[in-house]
């Protein structure tokens, strides 16, 4: 049985994370972030230190890695109890990064909708980073080369996405408004998805 899935989409700083863990909340959805699943890995682990290689370096981790660790955790949940696939949907936030990834979940995860956060203002991101940086201690967002690098990678590797699924799939938010007014756009697309 494939999973209903709702992407959250956007580049580095947009607001992915914010918006997942409010909608995660709901009942029937399951906020899921590659990022916190890898951050949440010890430093002992070699995924986890594969992880800081990467992203201290602002690059994707390969993507046998980062499915084998998606698909591991959503069946934990499934087998746990946290998440039924019958009556659930999982937001993914920053996976798939890649055409590649995408092709690898297709056996099992349907999308019903890409909520693509955007933002044209390249300032805003890089001074949403840095802030997120100090907070929450991210090597990923520490310093301007790194986050240039992110915010090409996601040029360059995550945005072809947009295409891959196709522009009926796609609804796009205004992501320099303040969270709460992103959310309230975010809501309204949701239940758009949701419409029977």
């Amino acid at each position: 049985m494939k999973i209903r899935a709702i992407l959250l989409f956007g580049s580095p700083g947009a607001g992915k994370g914010t918006q997942g863990k409010i909608l995660g909340r709901i009942p029937n959805y399951l906020h899921v972030s590659s990022g916190e699943l890898f951050r949440n890995l010890r430093v002992q682990n070699p995924l986890g230190q594969l992880f800081i290689d990467y992203a201290s370096h602002g690059n994707l981790v390969p993507d046998e890695p980062t499915i084998k660790l998606w698909r591991d955790d959503i069946e934990n949940r499934i087998r746990n109890g946290q998440f039924n696939p019958e009556t659930d949907t999982v937001l993914l936030d920053g996976i798939p990064r890649n055409v590649n990834q995408a092709k690898l979940l297709e056996d099992r995860i349907y999308v019903a909708g890409i909520l693509n956060l955007y933002c044209r203002d390249l300032d805003i991101m890089v001074e949403r980073l840095q802030a997120r940086a100090l907070r929450q201690n991210r090597l990923d967002d520490a310093n301007l080369e790194t986050i240039k690098t992110r915010l090409k990678v996601y040029e360059d590797e995550t945005k072809p996405l947009l295409d891959h699924y196709g522009e009926d799939l796609v609804h796009t938010i205004d992501s320099t408004q303040s969270p709460v007014l992103v959310l309230r756009d975010t809501l309204e697309v949701l239940a758009e998805i949701e419409a029977p």
